[in-house]
């Protein structure tokens, strides 16, 4: 499993913590940067994480700034990313079942430990086989490639 994440200068220390665990527990973690707390532009990161995805460079994505809500809307506007932002791992094992979500996002008062639990759960939970989840994913697909 090859998660890619992406921060700003806000969410450096949480990524960089949250990074430090995954690998631990062997996730492969592929950094999208920013490497430091010197002040960024958030959506630089976002669009690098999700070109990652979108190119199967890496399986899911991990996004991080200040309230999580900035970055998901920039990993958002890339073609093929359906990015949520969540604050429990319940959000995100529903982002997963109902959404096919493939960048969970989150803001840098996270807890160490429940980012790792999002993360872990967001990345473990497979989407749904319910047809009417399908369906509505699809519609999402469509309406991007036609506009």
């Amino acid at each position: 499993m090859k998660i890619g994440i992406a921060n700003d200068h806000r969410g450096y220390e949480l990524k960089t913590k949250l990074k430090e665990k995954l690998q631990d527990q062997n996730y492969e973690v592929v950094d999208y940067g920013t490497y430091s707390t010197e002040s960024v532009d958030y959506p630089d990161f976002a669009f690098r994480l999700g070109r990652a995805v979108v190119d199967k460079e890496v399986n899911y994505g991990v996004a991080i700034c200040g309230s999580g809500i900035g970055i998901s809307i920039a990993c958002n506007k890339v073609k093929g990313i359906r990015c949520a932002k969540v604050t429990t791992s319940e959000e995100a094992k529903v982002t997963r079942i109902d959404n096919n979500s493939n960048i969970v996002a989150f803001g840098e008062k996270t807890s160490i430990d429940e980012a790792l639990k999002i993360v872990k759960t967001f990345v473990e939970t497979a989407f749904s086989t319910e047809e009417k989840h399908y369906r509505r994913v699809q519609k999402i697909i469509s309406y991007e490639e036609n506009n």
